[in-house]
Formats: structure tokens, C-alpha cells, sequence
């Protein structure tokens, strides 16, 4: 007999639909007997973890006490190279920790949170549960529409999400144009600019940072997970004035980031040589995968990120399912918001070939199902 559980469930909840992560490599092993499956769906670190992180974790001799919630000295080191303090930083079990701790310590019942569309669906999901009501506003050539986005807040806007680089398209908004909308923002509505991806943005790009140098009501977003390959140990980290950080802490779980991953991510932030090669690993493989793309004749939008969302000419799940089968993995766009699409992790030389010769494989098939299908 099934639990009596609809009188209890809030109602925010009826309707809801669980967070669906990648498929895994240990299930395309089950499923399709593929020993070394090529996964570019989760747009990790395709050179693992960064050596100082996992040497610090290594050196952990003891875990049975517990430590001081504060982590001034990893807060410390992360305000630092913006000549901030440590009452600028507050820290989450991952970024989307941080999502939702904005969400539960802002959003009543029936407030609007102005987001893209597609963007990050963490964002639409926390708004249900918290019942506010998701104002998604369509990108526009895969970029951001600021303008509209803009023209949607209203006197109910709480919170307005800026994803940049934005997850799942890879695209980025032009400097200019992100400090203007901040600045035509009214001053009483929180802007949060999540920017999980910063690191791998050209010279061009901005650093929300600075934004929130200029306008207080700023939240900036960041993750340890994709650079330093730390997805594991779920770290993330933002950025606010002293009065919104302390109103987080004040709602965040009590010991939300475990001592490990503060040893890990304080010894990652030195390790220069990691970065600079993930840096240059990513942009290898993105001009490995454009190249590819020209050549093929398909359309891939321009990333600032460590992913590629290219069209495919089928629909996107069973183009995610062909490649499955071939053993490669990356994302639908389906369930991410963008239909037609395939969202690619850039991985390694070999990885990124490999992906790309069951593509092009597949490709001319695909290429033909349109024909057929109109005769």
C-alpha cells in the first residue's frame, strides 16, 4: 500500500520532476558491453584533478572532528587577489548549495525571478520549490537577451539570474552590455551572476567581480568543480557585500563545506601549472572541435566555456542515444532546454576525435532521415 503522502507534500512539489545528471560510464558499460566509453557530458576536467588538491588529501590523517565552520583562511585566499576580505566570501557544498540558500533566504511564495531561457535549470527548479514564479526569458542567438530581460522585472523581481558563460549554450554576454544592465537594474532587486565557467573565458570576458565592485545588490557564482577538477568534493564559493554574505551564512546548513574539500580547493588555488594547462588544453580541443564543425557543415555556437552546444539535423536524443551506442557520451539538449542540440564537453586530443569520428559517422544518416521522412 503506497503511503498516504499527497496531504503532506508541499505543493510546490507535486509537479516536480528530479534533477536527471549524464549518464554514467559505469552504465554504458552495463548497457552497451563498451569498455572505455568516452564521456564529454558533464563538462568535467578532462586532465583529472589538480596534483596540490589530491597531494592535500593525501595528507589527511584524521576525520573524526569536527571543523571550525568559518574557513577564514580558504576565505581569505579566495577574496585576496580582488582585495576583498573575507566578509565578501561565503561558501557552499557546490555552487548550487549557493543557489538555493539565495532562493530560501529571498524568494517568497509568489515572487518572480527573472531568468533566461534556456539557462542553468537549477534555477527554474529552486524557484518552484520555493514558489516563486520563473519569469524565462528566451535567449537570443544563444546570448543572453538583456534588454528583454530587462523589460521583464517588474515590482514582484526578487532575483534576476545572469549564467555567464551560460550552461547549456557556452555562450557569454558582452562586457558593455552586462554593466548597463546592471546599472538600469532597480536597486532593490538582487542581480546573480553565476559564473561557474569564468576561468575559461578570454580577456574579453567580464569578472562579475567587477560588477559587484559597482552595484552592491550583486551575487557572483563560482565553483572549484571545472577548473581544478574537483567535482567530487562539491566546492563552491560567491561573492556579495558583507550585509548579503552574512545574511547566507545565516541561512546556509552549519559545516556545509567538509574539511577535505577546504584543504583540497585552498591547495588547488596555488596550483598554477594545472590551470594554465587546463586553460590550454581547453583551447586546443575547442579549435580541434570547430575545425571539425566547419568542415561538416554543422552549427555550433561560440563558447566561452569548456563546452560545445552544436545542432545536429535529428532530434537530439537520439542523436545522444547513436553516439551512446558508439560508446561516446554527451549531453541532449532535449533535457537541457535546447532542443536540436547536442551540449559537448571539450575533452582531451584523443577524446575529442573520437567523438568527432562517430559524428561524422553518424552524420550523413541523420542527414537523410529529413528526406525520407517527406516522401
Amino acid at each position: 500500500m503506497q503511503p498516504p503522502l499527497d496531504r503532506l507534500l508541499r505543493s510546490s512539489l507535486r509537479a516536480f520532476a528530479p534533477y536527471k545528471p549524464g549518464t554514467s560510464v559505469d552504465e554504458v558499460r552495463r548497457r552497451y558491453g563498451i569498455e572505455h566509453p568516452v564521456k564529454l557530458s558533464q563538462n568535467e576536467n578532462p586532465l583529472g584533478s589538480s596534483p596540490k588538491a589530491m597531494a592535500a588529501l593525501h595528507a589527511i590523517a584524521d576525520l573524526s572532528a569536527y571543523i571550525e565552520d568559518d574557513h577564514a583562511a580558504l576565505r581569505e585566499r579566495l577574496a585576496r587577489p580582488y582585495g576583498l576580505g573575507v566578509e565578501h566570501v561565503v561558501l557552499g557544498h557546490g555552487s548550487n548549495e549557493l543557489v538555493q540558500v539565495l532562493f530560501n533566504a529571498f524568494v517568497d511564495p509568489g515572487d518572480e525571478v527573472v531568468m533566461g531561457k534556456p539557462t542553468f535549470s537549477l534555477f527554474r527548479k529552486d524557484a518552484d520549490l520555493a514558489g516563486g514564479r520563473s519569469i524565462e526569458v528566451p535567449l537570443r542567438d544563444g546570448v543572453h537577451d538583456l534588454d528583454a530581460m530587462l523589460a521583464a522585472v517588474t515590482a514582484r523581481t526578487k532575483l534576476v539570474f545572469v549564467c555567464d558563460p551560460n550552461n547549456p549554450t557556452g555562450t557569454r554576454v558582452e562586457r558593455a552590455a552586462l554593466f548597463a544592465f546592471a546599472r538600469a537594474l532597480p536597486p532593490d532587486v538582487l542581480l546573480v551572476i553565476d559564473q561557474a565557467y569564468r576561468e575559461f573565458m578570454d580577456a574579453d570576458g567580464t569578472d562579475g567581480v567587477d560588477v559587484l565592485r559597482e552595484r552592491p545588490m550583486t551575487v557572483v557564482l563560482r565553483t572549484a568543480s571545472k577548473i581544478y577538477g574537483l567535482a567530487a568534493i562539491r566546492f563552491g564559493y560567491a561573492y556579495g557585500s558583507p550585509e548579503i554574505v552574512d545574511t547566507l551564512n545565516r541561512v546556509r546548513l552549519p559545516f556545509n563545506v567538509a574539511g577535505p574539500a577546504a584543504a583540497a580547493v585552498l591547495a588547488a588555488l596555488d596550483d598554477r601549472e594545472f590551470f594554465a594547462r587546463s586553460i590550454e588544453t581547453n583551447e586546443r580541443g575547442k579549435r580541434q572541435l570547430y575545425a571539425a564543425f566547419e568542415r561538416l557543415g554543422v552549427h555550433a555556437y561560440p563558447t566561452a566555456a569548456n563546452f560545445i552546444a552544436v545542432a545536429t539535423p535529428i532530434d537530439a536524443q537520439a542523436a545522444y542515444l547513436a553516439l551512446l551506442e558508439r560508446g561516446v557520451i554527451v549531453r541532449s539538449g532535449d533535457g537541457l532546454g535546447m532542443p536540436g542540440y547536442l551540449r559537448v564537453t571539450v575533452g582531451t586530443e584523443p577524446e575529442n576525435a573520437a567523438f568527432v569520428a562517430a559524428f561524422e559517422a553518424l552524420l550523413a544518416e541523420w542527414r537523410r532521415r529529413p528526406m525520407e521522412a517527406a516522401r
